[in-house]
């Protein structure tokens, strides 16, 4: 008999709850403002919840959310429907999370959101209802005069990450370097735009900034990527300025600064004297006997020649001209040939260290990085016409003996001569 009367009680109640006849509190529709006790400032995230509280069973719904005029808005992912126990019986629950961003000042309002459902009667045919929520009014503040971007986040994350140690590089290596921003409650166009990085020794190559969001219950996450390919361009070492900007922590209230500290990017002989010397200094050749007394019967001709004309030879400096007495100057044409585009580089300034540096040398050393660390990549390079330019510039040594003035046989320098106006 308990049985039967708990089972009467139990349709009894089902068939008095689904009936044409809604009551006001078996359907609740309330909207929240998290941390609605503080003022937000323009552009700062507002957390706004919408929660649904449903005691009738519901075959559709759709909610339908006001015009947020003076807002910026996005929704924090998809609705999320479960059920929780209220007064000892289980209720449906709907919530959806967005996240507003003011781009006014003063008082705004967040309208009524309207949810549509469907309900069945007690002959289990569907009819349609709407609820709403109540309207909020918030107030916003002007953004804080401040001397560079304003960025309101609440948590930030900084990593600064290198492809490979920027103090060990190779001789004509670049190095990437990537600095990664994370920030929650901002929108990826709110994150300062990349900075111009600079060093009085380095060349800089900036790669076209990435940005992505996204989303959780705390607001949106973007990340920035700002991403800068670097060399030094004095073959030893460079400084990199430092990086510095300003946040302002939404939940402290109070603006921080972010100092990336300053870097150095070296090659790897910059940093061991020796070891540059060791590894700069050509191998020895090892030429057979004929070719030794052939390379010392064409020195003493030529020597006999340039004294006969008043001129000082080196026949040391003339033979290392040729690249059958040059291992450095054969390296350099055999990784041309190869297409060996870090064996051209690394011949090239093995052989601009060995010659001494000219104008010449620098401008075509600098128009091979552009062309190799630029933005669009090395492409399709000639590498062996610049190997064919590179070999045919004049060593420092011999531009210097060229600009001294011709000698007499009396050892003086010759008079220049006056010409006639």
């Amino acid at each position: 008999m308990r049985l039967l009367a708990l089972f009467l009680i139990l349709i009894t109640g089902v068939a008095s709850a689904q009936t044409r006849e809604v009551n006001p509190a078996d359907l609740t529709l309330t909207v929240s403002i998290e941390n609605g006790n503080v003022t937000p400032y323009q552009q700062e995230m507002v957390l706004v919840t919408i929660h649904g509280i449903y005691r009738r069973h519901i075959t559709r719904e759709k909610l339908e959310q006001p015009l947020l005029d003076g807002f910026n808005w996005m929704q924090l992912g998809q609705d999320h429907w479960y059920e929780s126990q209220m007064d000892g019986k289980k209720v449906k629950n709907f919530k959806r999370r967005m996240a507003l961003f003011p781009d006014r000042t003063g008082k705004l309002e967040i309208g009524p959101f309207v949810h549509h459902l469907t309900l069945t009667d007690e002959g289990d045919d569907w009819f349609g209802h709407d609820i709403q929520s109540e309207p909020i009014s918030i107030r916003v503040a002007p953004a804080p005069v401040t001397d560079g971007w304003w960025f309101p986040t609440r948590r930030l994350e900084i990593s600064d990450q290198w492809s490979n140690a920027p103090d060990q590089l190779a001789d004509g290596e670049g190095v990437l370097r990537v600095i990664r921003i994370t920030a929650v409650g901002v929108s990826p166009d709110m994150i300062p735009p990349m900075p111009a990085l600079s060093s009085p020794s380095a060349m800089i190559f900036p790669h076209p900034e990435k940005r992505l969001v996204e989303l959780s219950p705390q607001g949106p996450v973007s990340i920035a990527f700002w991403r800068w390919t670097i060399r030094p361009t004095n073959g030893a070492s460079a400084i990199l300025e430092p990086i510095k900007f300003n946040y302002f922590d939404t939940i402290t209230r109070q603006v921080h600064e972010v100092t990336i500290t300053a870097q150095r990017v070296a090659m790897k002989a910059a940093n061991s004297p020796s070891a540059a010397t060791t590894n700069s200094a050509p191998s020895d050749a090892q030429l057979h006997p004929w070719f030794l007394f052939s390379t010392g019967a064409t020195a003493t001709l030529a020597g006999l020649v340039a004294m006969i004309f008043g001129r000082r030879f080196d026949g040391r400096t003339a033979l290392a001209r040729f690249p059958l007495f040059n291992p450095t100057r054969r390296a350099l044409r055999r990784a041309a040939r190869t297409g060996d585009l870090p064996g051209v580089r690394r011949a090239a300034a093995d052989l601009i260290r060995q010659e001494g540096a000219t104008p010449e040398h620098q401008r075509l050393l600098n128009d091979f990085d552009r062309a190799v660390f630029g933005p669009n990549g090395p492409g399709e390079l000639d590498l062996r016409g610049f190997a064919r330019q590179l070999l045919s510039c004049k060593p420092t040594a011999t531009i210097q003996q060229a600009n001294r003035p011709p000698v007499v046989r009396d050892g003086t320098a010759a008079k220049t001569a006056t010409p006639i106006r």
